[in-house]
């Protein structure tokens, strides 16, 4: 589950001393019948969709939520589109067991108990989830199953649970393997025992590999630590999950977390790269929003057929990396028709130009390849490049199928760059007054060769945008492309901001015309001012961080602007600095006018007894110029000096070197030179 900000949340990674007499207790509660050797439970051979309240209501679950949203599955079309499973995370249950040492549903939120509600869900041709936890406690601090294992599956079974989540908090556990496995194959044989198939969900939180392991122990396993809904921690979680493919089959998948589709901390590009990848991932699609309020185009999202169709391909084949090259990512999934879903994506803060090719990607010769796009359903032809345009923290995928019509369009692609190193969602960048540089490129992919090509690109009102290399081309083969630069002028009473252009093509194949058009971006940026200035006092150009915004000169609150302390480590206290919680970057324009920057940094005294490790790393344009290696909460405090010379970008990360826990990384007296 997704741990609630503050106090709450400090339960959930929480790992103590191995409790004697509670190991004690599974021994003999699991004793009642012989241990299978694996999970065989025949069930979801495809990844489980549906629903999860944890991200969009946390504690304030209840009897109504649940009923509600069973309803809207029906009445939206999302259980037509496959979405079956409706489930209770947790404080559905009293603080305190009954006194023979039963869970007892909330009479309040739950007045006709988990069976009532059950038989509610299932009348609608639904299935219910449970949400309980393999330690003394969940992580919202109710009763836990260590020890209950037993008793506690035999209720789940008759009040018709089809679902557990069963997660790690509060777990008594000495932290090894030995332990992680015990508890979790406790639940387990315990499900096995009540004869009813109940689906077994592992959330661990990744802590012990659990793709290792967990496919004999479970239906899915957490890889990761909790998302949140934030463009750090979905990208961290995607490169987290993406190496583990060769672990997933049908009825075993990895698990990178619920959806957080729709909760507004992300931008529509971001939240279609959540669904792609998921689907592309073979991952379980597990809705985290309030349906009752889902906008069209989130339910767009969320119920697209073709994506939906990837995602549930019988063959049960998570996609896996082919390629990776500077923030771009291409993955291949096998389907059972045959075809391949290829994924192009551009974890960058600026659009990419990405390429694959039919070989790369497992598929046979070909004369051709008919590219279906998974979001528009539109289809090109292609002799073998599988490539795109995809814009910052975006990407397109591709179902991929040998042969295509001759009534079917070459494939295309048109982007914008600049060989400035780009910044969070521009492709270029100018001063007010000065000049850029952008490059438009279109391709060919296709076997028909495209005639009467001609690019333009259109910039704003008082702008100026001069080819200086040829912007026409009588034709354009196979693989060909025509490549332009522009000299872009920005006006010299340009505020600073995000401008916008954009580069038109037009062509014809086949006697066909044919257009394709390409938005792009320039960031008007001015460089810090001469001096010595602290870094908490220059607008940075991005920031982005993993719970909370990043703050200055406080530490990270982890929840809204403003509610972090002083920044302090090992006892200093620094009035100025940026207070981060890991993963994060923070970016900046310099302009080539800085030489360097001095800091110190570590994990705030705040989490001294919270545990967290963190690397921070300090960035001059893509060269990586300082590194702390990785640092503790006990560690003391690390001075960095970076040399900036020359840079146009400066970008300060913090990594978690792990799972998003406890990381409140501080730049402490970050001090910028120009």
């Amino acid at each position: 589950m997704k741990p609630p900000p503050a106090p709450v949340r400090r339960l959930c990674a929480l790992v103590t001393a191995a409790a004697l007499t509670v190991l004690t207790a599974v021994a003999v509660q699991t004793s009642v019948a012989p241990r299978a050797a694996a999970l065989d439970n025949r069930l979801v051979r495809t990844p489980p969709m549906g629903f999860n309240d944890w991200n969009a209501f946390g504690c304030n679950v209840d009897e109504q939520l649940i009923k509600q949203t069973a309803d809207f599955f029906v009445s939206s079309g999302l259980k037509a589109a496959g979405y079956e499973y409706v489930n209770i995370d947790d404080c559905w249950l009293e603080r305190t067991r009954s006194a023979d040492g039963h869970l007892v549903p909330d009479p309040v939120k739950f007045p006709d108990g988990i069976k009532g509600t059950a038989d509610y869900v299932h009348s609608k041709g639904l299935k219910l989830g449970i949400y309980e936890d393999a330690g003394t406690k969940t992580c919202a601090g109710y009763p836990g199953s260590l020890g209950h294992e037993q008793t506690d599956a035999n209720d789940f079974a008759a009040w018709g649970v089809d679902y557990l989540k069963y997660d790690n908090c509060n777990n008594q556990s000495d932290g090894s393997l030995a332990d992680y496995k015990a508890r979790y194959t406790a639940m387990r044989d315990a499900l096995a025992n009540t004869g009813r198939p109940i689906v077994y969900s592992l959330c661990e939180w990744g802590v012990n590999n659990p793709a290792t392991w967990a496919g004999d122990l479970g239906n899915l396993w957490r890889t990761t630590g909790d998302i949140s809904d934030n463009w750090n921690s979905l990208k961290s979680i995607i490169s987290q999950n993406a190496p583990l493919a060769p672990y997933a089959h049908p009825g075993a998948f990895n698990d990178p977390d619920m959806l957080e589709v729709g909760n507004g901390g992300m931008t529509a590009t971001e939240y279609r790269t959540h669904f792609a990848l998921w689907a592309e991932m073979a991952a379980p699609l597990l809705i985290g929003t309030d349906l009752r309020k889902a906008s069209a185009q989130t339910m767009n999202i969320l119920t697209n057929p073709r994506l939906i169709a990837i995602d549930q391909d019988p063959l049960g084949v998570q996609g896996k990396v082919v390629a990776s090259d500077a923030g771009t990512t291409v993955f291949s999934k096998p389907l059972a028709n045959g075809d391949r879903a290829v994924a192009l994506y551009n974890s960058n803060d600026s659009s990419r130009l990405i390429r694959s090719n039919a070989a790369q990607v497992g598929l046979g010769k070909s004369p051709t390849y008919t590219l279906q796009d998974a979001w528009s359903g539109a289809n090109t032809e292609s002799a073998g490049t599988i490539g795109a345009t995809v814009p910052a923290h975006g990407t397109v995928i591709y179902r991929v199928s040998k042969g295509a019509a001759a009534t079917v369009a070459p494939g295309t692609s048109l982007s914008i760059s600049s060989p400035t190193v780009g910044a969070s969602n521009a492709d270029g960048v100018v001063s007010p007054g000065g000049t850029s540089t952008l490059t438009t490129t279109l391709s060919d992919y296709g076997r028909v060769p495209l005639s009467g090509v001609r690019v333009t690109l259109t910039v704003p009102d008082g702008w100026t945008a001069t080819p200086t290399d040829a912007w026409t081309q009588k034709s354009l083969g196979t693989d060909r492309s025509l490549v332009t630069n522009w000299t872009v002028t920005a006006p010299a009473t340009s505020s600073p901001g995000t401008v916008p252009v954009n580069a038109t093509a037009t062509y014809s194949w086949n006697g066909h015309p044919a257009s394709q058009q390409q938005a792009g971006s320039v960031l008007v940026a001015t460089p810090p001012p001469s001096g010595d200035t602290p870094l908490s006092d220059v607008s940075w150009v991005s920031a982005s961080n993993g719970w909370g915004p990043v703050e200055k000169d406080t530490s990270n609150g982890e929840t809204a602007a403003g509610d972090g302390k002083p920044i302090t480590i090992r006892g200093t206290v620094y009035p100025k600095g940026l207070g981060t919680n890991a993963e994060s970057d923070i970016v900046y324009y310099l302009g080539g006018t800085c030489h360097a920057l001095n800091t110190d940094v570590g994990i705030d005294d705040e989490e001294a007894n919270n545990g967290g490790d963190v690397i921070f790393q300090i960035y001059a344009d893509n060269a990586k110029v300082a590194d702390s290696g990785v640092l503790t909460n006990t560690s003391p405090v690390k001075s960095l000096t970076a040399d900036l010379a020359g840079a146009t970008w400066l970008r300060l990360h913090v990594d978690p070197d792990g799972p998003n826990t406890y990381d409140h990384g501080d730049w402490a007296g970050p001090l910028l030179h120009c």
